[in-house]
């Protein structure tokens, strides 16, 4: 793979039809800060007919990846044309909107089957386990692995604990999860190593919502421990559609604030 070093950020060639721009090797808000500018530049730059070619860019944590047509636009036509954006993308806006969500999560029970041996491995209660996940707020940084799964962080330091040993065959959707420094909520039923502290009610996936991811990345997250009865209650009402998930969008910020 050709790769190609510039003082703020390098470019990797993915092929003969993508290329990515990495802008550092960590989970780190500013790096997001970056490649959120860079994408929306990028967007931008679409919008007003610049980026002739383009077909779609996919951000993650520290780095993004462009696709193109390669019977339309080349490598380097690509990179003269996106200069405005990585020069935008150099010193992100200090003004960017986030939005702010508080999620209900049930901790009790057999909604958090790793709650316990968590709280052991880390030598506190329970309740403390809880009490540290749901303190925090956290940013989501990237979505992936699976239709609207949110990588979130930073952990408080006591709960960063690696993968489990043995993954699951199968977690249960809205289970809500640690590894590492990352928090997620599983929105599907599928194989996952990360440890089950809780379960949450909330779809975030749904193809006949607008914008079917309800989490995006930038997006600020913290979770409200609910009782079982009113997990029940709530898990109820989302998959009769009786709820918007917009109730519990909290406020949308400046960034920063």
């Amino acid at each position: 793979m050709a790769t190609e070093t510039f003082p703020a950020y390098r470019v990797l060639d993915a092929g003969d039809a993508a290329l990515t721009i990495e802008f550092g090797n960590a989970i780190d808000p500013a790096l997001l800060a970056r490649v959120d500018a860079l994408d929306r530049a990028i967007q931008a730059l679409s919008v007003a007919g610049a980026l002739p070619g383009l077909i779609e860019t996919m951000p993650t944590f520290r780095s993004l990846t462009v696709f193109f047509d390669p019977l339309v636009t080349g490598r380097q036509a690509l990179l003269s044309a996106l200069q405005p954006a990585l020069a935008a993308s150099a010193e992100p806006a200090p003004d960017i909107q986030q939005r702010c969500w508080r999620l209900p999560v049930c901790y009790e029970g057999d909604a958090g089957p790793d709650l316990a041996e968590t709280a052991a491995a880390i030598g506190v209660s329970e309740d403390e386990v809880v009490a540290l996940h749901s303190s925090a707020e956290y940013c989501v940084y990237m979505m992936g692995f699976l239709p609207g799964f949110p990588f979130m962080g930073d952990l408080p330091d006591l709960l960063r604990l690696p993968r489990r040993a043995q993954p699951r065959v199968r977690v249960p959707a809205g289970s809500v999860a640690i590894a590492t420094g990352l928090t997620a909520i599983y929105p599907w039923e599928s194989p996952g190593g990360w440890h089950l502290l809780g379960r949450c009610p909330v779809s975030l996936f749904d193809v006949r919502r607008r914008a079917p991811a309800l989490l995006a990345a930038g997006d600020r997250v913290c979770f409200e421990p609910v009782s079982i009865s009113e997990y029940l209650r709530l898990d109820a009402a989302c998959a009769a559609g009786d709820i918007d998930p917009a109730q519990w969008l909290i406020r949308v910020a400046e960034d920063g604030q």
